[in-house]
């Protein structure tokens, strides 16, 4: 696994800013690969990057022994840059290249054992809402509401509804403390949930709680 330089002058939480997901259009879409998941123990980066232009600042910006792959990420294309061991070192990196390069990223990490599956699926109705400004942590359920009461119980209150990138997503956390963001982010991904930590002025939330 290749070793990232330490950027101890950057600091800052890196998350999408807004228009991150659903502002690709279908021209700038290439065919890349969708996008691989965390190894074992490794935080990602996914870094915004629709035209080949994007691509070409961002690898100028980093160095010759980072590696960069494009692939797909819901609706948008980004580069991936994995190999970071912790949600600090990802987080120096990406708020480095959105000073450098004025791009954009999402950190996750690989989810740990597989959460227990809960019988019953929850009823909802929708009343869509655009969050406002701070941190905001989702689970990508894979259309399996019966998860809803293991994140509950993960989280240790309730969730809601939201959606993100045209894709609805269980809403762990709706923070402006981005320490609590961070640690909600780890819990849940130490428990089995495939978590991402973004901004939430990107989350349209459906339904403030799920039950």
């Amino acid at each position: 696994m290749q070793k990232f330089a330490t950027l101890p002058s950057v600091v800052g939480l890196a998350i999408a800013s807004a228009g991150f997901m659903g502002s690709i259009t279908s021209a700038n879409a290439q065919s890349f690969p969708v996008c691989q998941p965390p190894g074992a123990g490794e935080y990602l980066l996914l870094v915004v990057s629709p035209t080949a232009e994007n691509r070409t600042q961002l690898r100028n910006a980093l160095p010759n022994e980072i590696k960069t792959t494009s692939c797909q990420y819901l609706n948008d294309t980004v580069t991936r840059i994995g190999g970071f061991r912790s949600i600090d070192d990802a987080n120096r990196w990406a708020r480095y290249i959105n000073t450098i390069v004025g791009l954009s990223a999402i950190i996750t990490t690989r989810p740990g054992e597989a959460p227990t599956q809960q019988a019953s699926a929850p009823r909802v109705t929708y009343n869509p809402q655009a969050l406002g400004q701070g941190y905001a942590v989702l689970v990508d359920y894979f259309n399996r509401p019966e998860l809803v009461n293991s994140v509950q119980q993960a989280v240790g209150g309730n969730v809601g509804l939201a959606s993100y990138g045209q894709r609805p997503f269980l809403l762990a956390v709706y923070t402006t403390n981005q320490q609590e963001a961070y640690n909600t982010l780890q819990r849940l991904n130490e428990r089995g949930f495939f978590a991402v930590l973004v901004d939430s002025r990107n989350v349209i939330l459906l339904r403030s709680v799920v039950r």
